[in-house]
């Protein structure tokens, strides 16, 4: 079981978890539009559990975050 360290955050802004992911903004929206990063909404705001991004940091992503195909030079 993980256990919550002093001061440490139990929800995260966009802003926030992209940095912590040490991926873009746009990166992170697209996870969370594809189901990889869960997410709760509290009015208009988007927010991340602090679980939830150590589960999707330790994680295999075999897969690139962006959309585009990976053109492969031959």
């Amino acid at each position: 079981m993980e256990r919550l360290v002093e001061n440490q955050l139990l929800l995260y802004g966009r802003k926030s978890a992209a940095c912590m992911l040490s991926i873009s903004i746009r990166s992170l929206a697209y996870l969370l539009s594809r189901g990889e990063i869960h997410f709760r909404r509290i009015g208009t705001k988007t927010l991340i559990p602090h679980a939830e991004l150590v589960r999707f940091a330790r994680g295999h992503h075999p897969e690139p975050v962006s959309s585009k195909p990976v053109s492969q030079e031959q």
